[in-house]
């Protein structure tokens, strides 16, 4: 695990997060970033029900994550994303076209994809009682169909999307894990395999344990 209180790298993440969210939170993405290139980084967690004032400084809406390299700060989890990709090729390759391709499948991963899950799960969990949600899921969920029908023949019969796993497929894997409750993802076979491929990587299994560790159930509102 590379989760070192001493190290130079510093992740703002939540103390705590309600059953569903937890494997969701952004902070996932560098912690997996980190892993995949043995980078030691230290956990800065803050409180999730009485945010610090003084969060608001780096992040303006008080979310995670938050990094802080050596005194270099950053929001935004696709930001966080590519500063800490361009540390090692392995996240980044060098390759003028296949840095072109990572840099637009990360892109296309957070505006393409994800606003889209993202609506769907306020429509299944936050707003599921609601007639305008009723109404709305079946277009949205053709919608999403047809968004992963396109991204599955771009992928093509390549393991990952640039063909080497690199920081695009964790900013990808991250977002398609959003639509695998809803059963979306397993109607794209090819899809499904990829996502596996992904999520059984040792790095992301480390990042995984390491956001659920950081947890402190008495952090939380009282049972």
């Amino acid at each position: 695990m590379s989760v070192n209180p001493n190290a130079k790298i510093e992740i703002t993440a939540l103390d705590w997060v309600p059953d569903f969210a937890r494997g969701y939170v952004r902070d996932l993405r560098p912690r997996w970033a980190c892993e995949e290139i043995g980078l030691d980084y230290a956990e800065h967690l803050i409180s999730t029900l009485h945010r610090p004032a003084d969060h608001f400084l780096f992040q303006p809406w008080g979310q995670v994550p938050v990094l802080n390299d050596g005194g270099i700060r950053l929001f935004e989890s696709g930001a966080i994303l590519l500063h800490l990709a361009e540390k090692d090729a392995r996240l980044m390759p060098h390759d003028a076209q296949a840095r072109a391709s990572t840099l637009a499948w990360v892109f296309a991963a957070y505006s393409s994809i994800e606003p889209m899950l993202l609506e769907l799960g306020n429509v299944d969990l936050f707003a599921k009682d609601e007639e305008w949600a009723t109404l709305r899921r079946p277009s949205l969920i053709d919608f999403i169909h047809g968004r992963l029908g396109r991204l599955e023949d771009a992928l093509g019969d390549k393991d990952y999307l640039v063909g080497e796993f690199n920081v695009a497929d964790i900013a990808m894997a991250t977002v398609l894990k959003g639509g695998i409750e809803a059963g979306l993802i397993a109607e794209h076979a090819r899809l499904q395999a990829y996502l596996d491929r992904c999520l059984a990587r040792p790095a992301y299994r480390r990042a995984l344990d390491a956001q659920l560790e950081s947890f402190n159930e008495e952090a939380g509102p009282p049972a």
